[in-house]
């Protein structure tokens, strides 16, 4: 899909980014500007351009958990805290034999 190709955006998520660029309009944004900033506001609240269907479709607030937790292992790791580091520490003090 090429950028910018909105094919992929649901009917209610293409009406909502129309809606908020005609506000966006009103309070004296460029038409351009205005464009970008709707899409961005649709792609942050529902997690982009999806087709609705079974089983395709994560909820934004399950994006939203998904993306906490991973944030919150990689500043884990960052600071030396591996998921896996007390299981190999264990590990190596039971076959550590003097």
């Amino acid at each position: 899909m090429p950028r910018g190709d909105k094919s992929a955006y649901t009917p209610k998520q293409k009406r909502k980014a129309e809606h908020i660029e005609e506000s966006y309009e009103e309070r004296g944004i460029g038409a351009e500007e205005a464009a970008a900033r709707a899409w961005a506001t649709v792609n942050k609240q529902s997690g982009g351009g999806e087709k609705s269907g079974f089983g395709r479709k994560k909820s934004a607030s399950s994006k939203a958990a998904a993306r906490r937790d991973s944030a919150r292992r990689a500043v884990a790791t960052k600071h030396g805290h591996s998921p896996n580091r007390g299981t190999a520490a264990a590990r190596k003090k039971r076959t550590h034999v003097r």
